[in-house]
């Protein structure tokens, strides 16, 4: 059977389904993310017919290179643009990654994040920590609500068809979005508008919150421009990936109160923040962790071992990207 590397350690799940498939499974040992020299090494050092690599680690044409005999990247997320996809097409070799299993999980993090930040739960949990806390008072960390609020998604795929779900169904909220492609579903089942243009939807929305790929297209989508588009009164969730929002010009907004506060769970340059991002009171801050529950992370495992154990057998994987 089969060799087949797992670049970081992940839950048990899917390591077990390709241990049960009678594949032979290494995983990396490093309690961290491989450098790619690391990860180089580590592939040219047995004959590796199928990688499970996660969004931490880079894999081009080197990383292909060392290791000419994989059939199959299994890419432990729902986004890939840390891999080379025109160079594993020209190589004839599969990449698949993990879609719809860790949609919950995000949405419910991406509204988890719009609460905690409008309710200013951060900033009222370190006041009581701290011992500053004396007694009820009548505008004592004022917040915001959801109810009823305009929440403008900018992508309405899964995953902001699913935050529209909950905010719709939850919060009796109105939604507004914009997309390369209209979403028939959002617009039937949540009344959801569609506005033809990014610049639309920043400027009528309360809550905005994001939800597109990482594509040239897409990076720095947030910028000082439109940031300046928005109400004074809206905030900003991203739970996409940290290059679609430019992280300094935010920072510049957020001192200046151009928008009310942001909530991150991406970073445009992770780990690394932008300078003075930490500091500021109105920013809701998580490390990258939106799929971070047990159910997703094994659905996601497991997701990866079967289109692994499908390609060595020959078929076709159930989530190719190609």
């Amino acid at each position: 059977m089969a060799l087949i590397y797992v670049t970081r350690k992940i839950l048990d799940s899917g390591i077990a389904h390709l241990a049960r498939a009678g594949h032979t499974v290494d995983v990396s040992t490093k309690d961290g993310v491989l450098s790619k020299d690391e990860l180089i090494a580590t592939l040219s050092s047995k004959p590796y017919e199928a990688v499970l690599c996660l969004l931490t680690d880079r894999v081009d044409k080197e990383v292909f290179d060392a290791a000419p005999s994989a059939k199959i990247f299994a890419n432990y997320a729902v986004g890939y643009d840390n891999i080379d996809i025109e160079e594993a097409k020209r190589r004839g070799i599969v990449i698949t990654n993990t879609p719809d299993v860790l949609t919950d999980a995000v949405a419910e993090h991406a509204l988890a994040l719009a609460l905690s930040l409008l309710r200013r739960v951060p900033e009222s949990e370190r006041f009581l920590r701290e011992g500053k806390y004396e007694g009820w008072a009548p505008l004592l960390f004022l917040g915001a609500g959801l109810r009823g609020k305009v929440l403008g998604l900018l992508g309405a795929g899964r995953i902001g068809t699913r935050v529209a779900h909950e905010a719709v169904r939850g919060f009796d909220m109105h939604v507004i979005y914009h997309d390369v492609a209209r979403n028939e579903v959002l617009e039937k089942e949540y009344g959801a508008v569609f506005h033809g243009s990014p610049e639309d939807v920043l400027q009528a929305a309360d809550v905005i919150s994001l939800h597109v790929p990482l594509l040239p297209s897409t990076r720095h989508l947030i910028d000082a421009k439109r940031l300046a588009l928005m109400k004074p009164t809206a905030v900003l969730i991203n739970t996409s990936r940290g290059p679609v929002v430019d992280e300094a010009a935010l920072v510049a907004a957020l001192r200046a109160g151009v928008i009310s506060g942001a909530a991150l769970d991406v970073f445009e340059n992770e780990p690394a923040l932008a300078e003075g991002l930490a500091e500021l009171p109105n920013v809701v801050l998580t490390p990258h962790t939106a799929s971070a529950t047990v159910e997703a992370r094994e659905a996601m495992a497991e997701v990866a071992a079967r289109d692994i154990i499908a390609v060595l057998r020959g078929d076709a994987p159930a989530h190719p990207v190609l």
